[in-house]
């Protein structure tokens, strides 16, 4: 009878919490970012543990007992806000709260427990949530991984390789001409003359928020897209102040184990150089710089600052302005093979070379934002980034026709300067509650200069015991001058329009309608003073590191050498003109619970002109094509549940030949030489992507995906059938494909929140693809003045690595009580063998052999201020292989170790 009792009373009790419990709930949004949802803020009955916890929309639930509370709406990096709420038994109310990040101090360190929009965790909620196929990789991982610029961060994504020595990417097996590179959603220019895109190494991750990377299609970007579209975001500053100095080291141990490290003479250390044509070159010798390489010890640095400050502006208003700006400069050194060899194996060039290198970045970076009021922000950035390298390639060994007794010696010393600088303008409003509009400017200029690059050509003659200056043709000898000037205006404008509302009150759908255009103009001329040696000195013995002896004024005036131009003072030019205009739309909509689909179209006039008067065409012409294009696309996203999406995307795009593949100019390096084709037209795309998707927690994510490519009038860098080997581009056959298969997951591997918090986390992406494009030897020949004979009728892309890995071990531990921490990271990079180049009369195809590499990165906390960086990169120094395949066998044309780079730094944050 008791124990029924009993069980009456417990029931009744049960029965009365059910029916007198109440609930809380609502949204929580960001209000420095125009009132997007915030995932992961946090609702606490104050003096309770009752909490809960946002979920990817900013919505919460809490369940509560009838009385008054106070409720505390927190998220890490933003002031807290308390709110008094009564409630009754069995009544729901909704609390929304927009928090933002007022005094609070978002500082800029990873391995610190702060919540920012560019952790791990924020961007992959982003990726969960949005309906777009895209990457992102932010601020933290990438200081986790020890990336110092955008080119090495983009490598860290799934299916992206960067070509060695450069800052150039591939994506998916494509190059350059297939991708697309933006800020802040508008274009910025390239700073070489042969590339579409701008070497993302000029991009320290000093000013980068995040980096996404679009590699499926939508309407936003523009057409011109096969591979992937990266866009650099700036940091945006949250908080009150900031102030932090970082200096380092770094040295490179190829490089200090050389007892004479040389460089040519003339360029400023600092990246700075002003070396203007000499006055009367063709008249008298009065060249700036020696010709005598001087001496450097080898050690690089970098210093850094960054200072951040906020104003508030009336009830609502604020101003945030943030500043960066570095230094830094490295030596790196390398010295192996380097030749060219015909189908059977024959020497045409053969060297060991070596190469002494000297670069430097500095970098500067002002934002300015004006949030208005929640629903109107304006933002300015301003971004500076002048970037040098200094070359002394010195190649000792085979010259065919002029030292085929190994005896040859070429000394090569080029000096690079780029200066590019950003001006963007813009701005997001809400004008009602379904209606957004956004917009954005920019007016960008690239100056890329090669101020003096000499070149002297040598041969050893043993009965002379010394050098004389070996002259095959009048270019052996020459000093060469180039300028380009690329000014790019562009403007976005878009507007959305919200409509609908689902059964849980979510939006149903939205509607985007834009605008696009971007307006190009590119200048280049360069020069070459070529020096015709006397007949009666060709056996007069030079000093090779001393050849000022001989190439002086009075050395001209004694008649010992002659200064020739190809059209007297007048420079080779080209001249670019590309004007895009485009409208677009794209419709989101919920077609059920689970199927959203974003359909859109862009539809695009491209006009692009260039003029050029080369020494291959001194008379000075021009091509021109005017040309429409429509570009659909669609993207499916099915929520299989509340962690795991199911995605699918189909896009037509276009690649443009660029403005030098189309001028008839042509640029001499030692080994190969370039020349543009004035025929070459674009491809068509047609691109189509499949993506499972996994959740299990906030930092983790399982991720399989398949892809494919049909490209129409693929185009492809050619070696052409001439005595130099001259290589060009071509539209090689008609059609291309690539399929492939992608992988990643990042995962803890464990996890301790205590006082002393520790994890270990670890992550692996990997892709598999295969290209595959037709060659028609007899379509090049139909289309062009080029007569060539294609070694293979089929073959893959360029650039194409069939195998990509990433791999990277994270261990962070955390002291609460003294503000110290640790955090260590391996990471791994893997490329199988890509293909460098096509073959052609027979000769095999230019193979980049399969690379791996190792870093280590240690960064650590003393204290709330200070910290110090230890990096090891490259530990495993593999060696740097490029084989041509040829029939009988695979022979060596490059090799070299790059060696191990190592920096140590020091950050203090006031």
């Amino acid at each position: 009878m008791k124990i029924k009792l009993l069980f009456i009373t417990l029931l009744l009790s049960t029965l009365g919490f059910a029916q007198s419990k109440s609930t809380i709930s609502g949204v929580i949004t960001d209000k420095d970012l125009n009132n997007e949802t915030l995932p992961f803020a946090t609702v606490t009955v104050k003096g309770t543990t009752t909490a809960a916890q946002t979920d990817m929309d900013g919505k919460y639930t809490l369940t509560v007992k009838p009385g008054t509370h106070v409720l505390v709406f927190a998220f890490l990096g933003y002031e807290s806000q308390e709110e008094t709420v009564t409630i009754k038994a069995g009544e729901t109310k909704t609390i929304n709260k927009a928090l933002s990040s007022g005094s609070v101090t978002l500082e800029d360190v990873v391995i610190e427990s702060v919540q920012s929009r560019q952790k791990e965790t924020a961007l992959l909620m982003e990726q969960q949530k949005a309906v777009e196929i895209k990457q992102n990789i932010g601020a933290q991982e990438l200081s986790r991984k020890g990336v110092s610029d955008a080119a090495g961060a983009v490598t860290k994504v799934t299916g992206i390789s960067k070509q060695e020595g450069t800052g150039n990417i591939f994506v998916r097996g494509l190059g350059d001409r297939y991708n697309s590179t933006s800020m802040n959603g508008l274009p910025i220019p390239s700073n070489d003359p042969e590339k579409k895109n701008i070497a993302l190494n000029l991009f320290s991750t000093d000013i980068v928020e995040y980096i996404s990377i679009d590699k499926v299609y939508n309407p936003r970007i523009f057409g011109d897209f096969a591979g992937g579209n990266v866009d650099i975001i700036s940091k945006d500053f949250k908080g009150n102040s900031l102030f932090e100095i970082e200096l380092g080291s770094v040295v490179n141990t190829n490089a200090i184990k050389q007892d004479n490290f040389i460089l040519q003479q003339g360029p400023n250390k600092l990246g700075y150089s002003n070396a203007d044509l000499p006055n009367n070159p063709l008249g008298s010798y009065s060249f700036k710089n020696s010709l005598i390489p001087e001496k450097e010890a080898p050690y690089g640095g970098n210093a850094n600052f960054k200072a951040g400050k906020s104003f508030d502006i009336g009830n609502e208003g604020r101003l945030s302005l943030f500043a960066t700006a570095g230094f830094a400069n490295g030596f790196s050194y390398r010295e192996g093979i380097n030749q060219s060899v015909s189908a059977q194996g024959a020497k045409l060039k053969s060297f060991d070379q070596k190469t002494y290198s000297y670069n430097t970045n500095t970098t500067g970076m002002f934002n300015a934002a004006y949030r208005i009021n929640s629903d109107h922000k304006i933002n300015y950035n301003f971004l500076f980034v002048n970037s040098s390298s200094q070359v002394n390639d010195e190649y000792r060994g085979f010259i065919r026709d002029l030292a085929e007794d190994d005896n040859g010696f070429i000394r090569r010393g080029t000096y690079t300067q780029n200066k590019l600088m950003i001006n963007q303008l813009l701005g997001t409003h809400k004008i009602t509650d379904k209606i957004d509009l956004n917009w954005g400017t920019s007016f960008n200029r690239i100056k890329s200069e090669m101020p003096d690059r000499t070149q002297n050509t040598l041969k050893y003659i043993n009965d002379f015991n010394g050098y004389v200056l070996g002259v095959n043709t009048t270019t052996d000898n020459h000093r060469y001058f180039q300028n380009l000037t690329e000014d790019e205006l562009a403007a976005n404008v878009s507007a959305d329009y919200k409509f609908g509302k689902t059964e849980d009150g979510d939006q149903k759908g939205k509607l985007t309608v834009g605008y696009s255009g971007r307006f190009k103009k590119r200048d280049f001329d360069a020069i070459q003073f070529n020096f015709r040696i006397a007949t009666d000195q060709m056996n007069t013995v030079v000093d090779p590191y001393n050849l000022d002896a001989f190439f002086n004024q009075t050395a001209y005036n004694n008649g010992a050498f002659q200064i020739e131009a190809f059209s007297g003072l007048t420079p080779q030019i080209y001249t670019g003109d590309q004007k895009i205009h485009a409208g677009y739309f794209n419709l989101e909509y919920k077609l059920s619970e689970k199927l959203t689909s974003l359909i859109g179209v862009r539809a695009e006039k491209v006009y692009q002109k260039v003029f050029w008067r080369t020494q291959l065409d001194n008379s000075g012409r021009s091509n021109t094509f005017d040309k429409n294009e429509i570009l659909p696309s669609i993207v499916l996203k099915y929520e299989l549940n509340d962690k795991q999406n199911l995605r699918f995307g189909a896009s037509k795009t276009y690649t443009l030949p660029q403005f030098k593949e189309r001028a008839l100019f042509v640029y001499e390096d030692v080994t190969e030489i370039k020349v543009g084709n004035p025929d070459l037209y674009p491809s068509q795309n047609y691109n189509v992507d499949l993506k499972w998707e996994f959740f299990p927690k906030n930092e983790e994510i399982i991720s399989v995906g398949a892809f494919g490519k049909y490209i129409l009038d693929p185009i492809n860098e050619i070696t052409l059938a001439s005595s130099t080997n001259d290589i060009s581009f071509l539209n090689t056959g008609d059609t291309g494909y690539v399929v492939g298969a992608e992988f990643e997951i990042r995962k803890n591997v464990f996890e301790v929140d205590s006082a002393n918090r520790s994890k270990l986390s670890a992550g692996f992406n990997a892709s598999y693809m295969k290209t595959s494009q037709d060659l028609d030897s007899e379509k090049v020949r139909k289309e062009t003045s080029y007569n060539i004979n294609l070694t293979s009728s089929k073959d893959s892309f360029t650039g194409a690595a069939d195998l990509l890995m990433n791999a990277d071990l994270t261990y962070i531990k955390e002291w609460d009580k003294s503000d110290s921490s640790i955090m260590a990271t391996l990471a791994y990079a893997y490329s199988s063998d890509r293909l460098y180049a096509l073959g052609v009369e027979t000769k095999g195809n230019l193979v980049d052999k399969a690379i791996g590499s190792l870093d280590f990165i240690l960064k650590t906390k003393l204290n709330k201020s200070l910290g110090i960086n230890f990096t090891a990169r490259n530990i495993l120094d593999p060696k740097v292989k490029r084989v041509q395949e040829n029939r009988t066998e695979d022979i060596t044309v490059l090799s070299y170790k790059k060696g191990v780079g190592l920096n140590l730094g020091l950050t203090y944050q006031f």
